[in-house]
């Protein structure tokens, strides 16, 4: 709900039902204003067991992946990493392909940069 004094005030879950998780982004309506060419911000629900479709491929933004919940698996080339207490974070930059799988119900705060229109995952 965006106020008359230019605030946004919602909740992670239902509001980033809508976007396959993302909260904030280029893929926003312009005047909303979750809406950034600079950042992506995902907060990412998942179930045991759930992996991503696919490996990215020339990975063009760097990225913070926070723990919140669970126990979460990322994958890069020749180094998996898991993240299994509440805040554990890794980073990765530009040119790092990734993947991961949730090897408990886990929920993960996702920040990207820079938003590129049109670049997303399958």
């Amino acid at each position: 709900m965006i106020d008359d004094d230019g605030v946004y005030v919602g909740k992670a879950g239902p509001d980033a039902a809508g976007d396959r998780g993302w909260l904030l982004g280029h893929f926003k309506a312009p005047g909303d204003l979750r809406q950034s060419d600079e950042v992506e911000i995902k907060w990412g629900v998942h179930p045991r067991g759930e992996r991503r479709a696919a490996w990215t491929d020339g990975e063009k933004r760097t990225a913070l992946l926070v723990l919140v919940s669970g126990r979460f698996r990322l994958e890069f080339p020749g180094r998996d990493v898991v993240l299994a207490e509440q805040g554990d974070y890794v980073v990765w930059g530009r040119g790092v392909d990734h993947s991961w799988e949730a090897e408990e119900e886990s929920v993960v705060l996702t920040v990207r940069w820079p938003s590129i229109p049109g670049y997303r995952a399958p």
